[in-house]
């Protein structure tokens, strides 16, 4: 199994960037899907999920500026991020589930610094 983390870099606060997650070795559709980051110092902590319905949630710091999709035929999850503040900055890294009681197959991270 892998988790494929794409798309974080440098950006202005306000600025945007936008995360891909490429799965393999999965059955992509089967598995909920999430965003978690770990900034410095910090513990990681959910940000985003989207089972395999599509339901989707978000974090309450990041509503209205985050939003997560996935693509099934693309085996792909996506996290929008938008009017990014320097909160933001951390390691951001997309995790699949099966099942919510299980640990689930975790991506390698990638980083996203918000600095002007």
């Amino acid at each position: 199994v892998q988790l494929q983390a794409s798309g974080g870099g440098l950006v202005e606060p306000g600025g945007s960037l936008r995360l891909s997650c490429v799965a393999s070795g999965i059955v992509f559709s089967t598995y909920d899907m999430a965003w978690y980051r770990q900034a410095p110092g910090k513990q990681r902590e959910l940000v985003a999920g989207v089972t395999s319905a599509g339901r989707t949630s978000l974090t309450d710091s990041v509503k209205g500026r985050f939003t997560i999709s996935r693509d099934n035929a693309g085996n792909t999850v996506y996290l929008q991020m938008n009017s990014l503040k320097p909160d933001d900055t951390a390691v951001y890294y997309c995790n699949a589930k099966f099942h919510p009681n299980l640990p689930g197959y975790w991506g390698q991270g990638t980083l996203v610094t918000v600095s002007s």
